[in-house]
């Protein structure tokens, strides 16, 4: 993609995914949109049952591994049940610089995660949720490790004082590793968010991964969403690599979507 097309691209992506979603007959009797994305952290509930939920964005890292990573995140949620659901991801487009300063753009790797609420309450005493998939390789050449990748994380996640915290923990079991390197990569992420009022809102994170005989990567991450509905919240921010296998700096901005309901 050129850089003019990455310009682009998200503004008309966004437009399809509104176009997707049918006309609201009443809006007070619809769920709202449970964004994900964009931090590394996910909440321990579902979407609304039956209801298709879509995620878009644009990202740009500078440094770490590769120079420069420009990245257009996909994610697709339905939830069969209140405790049980799936996410499908993808990198639609990808453009990436490595140190040598080749460049390669394609997409990226596919990620299938069946979710499963355990149980609980956020505004009590918590509630906690699982999330088990595995990283397929169908990323263009030399964007992706070319090996399957299966994860599992547990989350907890609490309302209180106008706070919402979620924690994430988890393994990755990773499918291309490096001489002297172990196949176990463990990852953690604390993502703390407050709305300011009904439209606006804040949120920071903090996340790493850690792996013996590999990179080991901290970032922290700042930024705000923007309720336009209870269908549509916008989201905008800003991370930094607190090591030097992180990328130094990112930038992003994305939309949650409710798009349809399919039962």
């Amino acid at each position: 993609m050129t850089t003019s097309t990455y310009a682009l691209a998200l503004p008309l992506l966004v437009a399809a995914l509104v176009a997707t979603a049918p006309i609201a007959r009443a809006q007070g009797q619809e769920p709202s949109v449970t964004p994900y994305r964009p931090t590394v952290a996910n909440p321990a509930e579902l979407p609304a049952p039956g209801w298709l939920e879509l995620e878009a964005g644009w990202q740009r890292q500078q440094g770490g591994s590769d120079r420069r990573r420009d990245s257009l995140p996909v994610t697709a949620k339905l939830a069969f049940s209140e405790h049980w659901g799936v996410l499908l991801g993808t990198e639609l487009g990808l453009r990436s610089t490595d140190l040598d300063n080749n460049r390669y753009s394609g997409t990226g790797d596919t990620t299938l995660i069946v979710k499963h609420l355990i149980g609980g309450d956020p505004g009590q005493n918590g509630a906690w949720g699982v999330e088990a998939g595995a990283k397929s390789p169908t990323a263009s050449e030399n964007l992706g490790s070319g090996r399957t990748d299966y994860l599992l994380t547990l989350i907890y996640s609490l309302d209180a004082l106008g706070n919402r915290l979620d924690v994430n923990a988890g393994a990755t079991r990773l499918g291309a590793v490096d001489p002297g390197q172990e196949r176990m990569q463990y990852g953690w992420a604390t993502s703390l968010s407050r709305p300011l009022n009904d439209s606006w809102g804040v949120f920071g994170e903090l996340s790493g991964t850690r792996n013996t005989g590999g990179d080991t990567t901290r970032q922290y991450m700042l930024g705000g969403t923007y309720n336009m509905s209870k269908r549509v919240v916008l989201d905008f921010g800003m991370a930094r690599g607190l090591t030097a296998a992180t990328p130094d700096w990112s930038a992003f901005f994305g939309v949650s979507l409710l798009s349809a309901r399919l039962w």
